[in-house]
């Protein structure tokens, strides 16, 4: 079975190889999620839409001013992050704020480099239900009872920019400015992975069969960035994707700008380039361009997002979501075509 590639931005979804919105058109798609075959998507920041299987998309909820940045379904509920770092479900009887995140000690001690509040970036959860979220800039909170309670799993200034937890291996991996953080022990601990990086400053992750990919750079205001993949369970340097791809590229390639669903991965770039490979990282071909991106007031956090998911294909790897393709401009997705 193919996939076509899904790219939401601030103009719609789009597939590869098309021009044309497929839905959503003219609107942001702000954040979209898979559940088993059920969606949930976040449009123009503060919509709730759920779509049954191939159903239509109707609108469930609307969060009124909240600015949504990304989705993550659970058994309790759809768990929906927030700007200024809040947190809220949504379950059968409705939309409750979990409050025993606001109430996390060191809360005070979170951060952006611009000086506003800082936001949900990402969010994901393992195969026993623990859910992880990501904080710019706070770090990664770990929940063990569904959202009730959480604990700080690492230093906040390690500018954690996407979490990925790989169900295959049982890893927890973190994009971070100071490399690919890796813990085996729930966030307990961290290694910072860096050896074959041109620069640690990274924004994505995501883990194609036995091989994890890192988008890398040297900084938030880069002109040089680029695409590293090595062997997730061994050890070694990082190795440079160049076959296919330019030498560099202007601009950070953004938290959930790259994902991968067997050894099939792509990534997006600010400018619309989507670029798709079929043997986990190793040769790249141009698969779209031109199109849109956010509007220039949003920040950088807020470029074109996206997803590249197949449901058969991801169900029989065990990878568990990513949420929060989920800020502005949107995700791709992988869908049988």
């Amino acid at each position: 079975m193919t996939s076509r590639v899904l790219v939401g931005t601030k103009g719609g979804l789009f597939f590869t190889g098309s021009g044309t919105a497929s839905e959503f058109e003219g609107r942001e798609v702000r954040s979209l999620a898979r559940q088993g075959s059920d969606w949930w998507a976040v449009i123009d920041r503060s919509e709730i839409w759920y779509r049954e299987k191939s159903a239509p998309w109707t609108m469930v909820h609307h969060l009124g001013d909240a600015r949504t940045t990304s989705i993550l379904p659970t058994a309790g509920g759809v768990i929906v992050g927030t700007a200024g770092a809040h947190l809220l479900r949504i379950g059968p009887d409705g939309i409750d704020p979990l409050r025993g995140f606001d109430a996390i000690a060191g809360r005070d001690t979170w951060y952006t480099p611009s000086g506003s509040a800082p936001d949900v970036r990402s969010m994901a959860a393992d195969s026993k239900g623990t859910q992880y979220v990501n904080v710019h800039v706070g770090g990664i909170l770990r929940s063990d009872d569904d959202g009730q309670s959480w604990t700080p799993t690492i230093d906040v200034d390690s500018d954690v920019h996407e979490v990925v937890f790989d169900r295959a291996s049982g890893l927890l991996l973190a994009a971070s400015g100071w490399g690919l953080g890796v813990s085996d022990d729930r966030g307990d601990t961290w290694r910072f992975d860096t050896d074959g990086l041109h620069g640690n400053y990274l924004r994505a992750v995501t883990v194609a069969e036995d091989m994890v990919l890192v988008t890398a750079s040297t900084g938030p205001f880069t002109n040089h960035a680029a695409v590293y993949r090595k062997p997730l369970d061994a050890a070694g340097s990082f190795e440079r994707c160049a076959t296919g791809l330019p030498d560099r590229f202007a601009e950070n390639i953004n938290t959930m700008n790259l994902a991968a669903s067997r050894v099939r991965v792509s990534f997006a770039t600010a400018d619309g380039y989507v670029y798709c490979s079929q043997d986990a990282g190793a040769t790249w071909t141009l698969e779209t361009d031109g199109l849109p991106t956010p509007a220039p007031a949003l920040t950088r956090l807020e470029q074109l997002e996206w997803r590249l998911l197949d449901s058969r294909a991801d169900q029989d790897r065990g990878r568990v979501g990513r949420s929060g393709a989920d800020f502005c401009g949107g995700l791709v997705v992988g869908v049988p075509g």
